[in-house]
């Protein structure tokens, strides 16, 4: 059997289906006319005419148009896709060698070490409960205004509440 290569300009080239007219085009020129009928369907009044219905079709019809404009092979809309992708990129690229998204953890063990792992219920403090008539008097000064309440985070991501003092 015979190999040969094909080079990449007869690959890239967009076949003409109409004139000089693609498929791309065929596709942007015929479009409105199925959007028109959708909206024509849709909007009140229902099945009816009304001008705003046919303002809207041919505004749409124009930008379809426009859109299939050809200017050096590419048609406008490519140019717009291709103008959006780069406005529509990061600013910055910042590449880091050391990233740990494929890599496996993998912890270190020794034979002597017990297989036993730390519960939950062995980590956890528990807070003690307020009665109810503190937890009235908190959330009395919390909904005081005159208390200026913050809450404020610390370097070890703690959390600081802090009132001011209220005079009575």
């Amino acid at each position: 059997m015979k190999v040969t290569v094909v080079p990449a300009q007869v690959t890239t080239v967009e076949d003409r289906i109409v004139g000089s007219l693609g498929f791309s085009q065929l596709v942007l020129i015929v479009s409105p006319v199925f959007l028109a009928a959708g909206l024509f369907v849709i909007l009140p009044p229902f099945m009816g005419s009304a001008v705003y219905k046919f303002v809207i079709m041919c505004v749409l019809a124009f930008l379809c148009c426009v859109l299939a404009i050809r200017i050096k092979g590419k048609i406008l809309a490519a140019w717009l896709i291709v103008i959006l992708r780069y406005n529509l990129r990061p600013k910055y690229y910042l590449f880091n060698k050391n990233v740990t998204t494929l890599r496996e953890d993998y912890p270190i063990r020794h034979a002597d070490e017990k297989d036993e792992l730390p519960t939950v219920a062995n980590r956890r403090s528990a807070h003690p409960r307020l009665s109810i008539p503190e937890t009235a008097k908190v959330l009395a000064t919390i909904e005081n205004p005159a208390s200026k309440i913050r809450f404020e985070a610390g370097k070890k991501g703690n959390l600081h509440v802090r009132f001011t003092e209220i005079e009575e």
